[in-house]
């Protein structure tokens, strides 16, 4: 009896658990961001393989896109991550410039060109 008043003692005196941590916010436009990253990733490495030399020109951008984020380090750093990722896995598959490389290079401008377009038409009005 002595054990189980102890007991039920204890379980009064326990702080009530924390509520869990709500969900991070996630921009609505994050999907459309992190494939602009990844992509801008994979231009920089292609286009500076295939001789167009501007390689720089997509690091750039994407510096610029990062910097003009409003949103906490924590959100810039994911889209640093996709950039990364598309620069490391077209690194790791392509050494000489290919066919594929070109048209590869080719849809990825038209895909950076509407995505970036769609974002400005959705999320800034124009």
């Amino acid at each position: 009896m002595i054990a189980l008043a102890l007991w039920l003692g204890l379980a009064q005196a326990a702080p009530a658990a924390k509520p869990p941590p709500p969900p991070p916010v996630v921009a609505p436009y994050e999907a459309d961001m992190l494939r602009l990253a990844e992509v801008l990733g994979a231009l920089a490495y292609l286009r500076d393989l295939c001789d167009g030399g501007d390689g720089a020109r997509f690091r750039e951008r994407m510096a610029a896109l990062i910097e003009a984020d409003p949103r906490a380090a924590e959100a810039r750093d994911t889209l640093a991550g996709a950039f990364n990722r598309g620069f490391e896995s077209y690194r790791l598959s392509y050494r000489s410039c290919t066919a594929n490389a070109r048209e590869t290079i080719d849809a990825y401008l038209a895909e950076t060109a509407r995505i970036a377009h769609d974002l400005g038409v959705r999320y800034r009005g124009g």
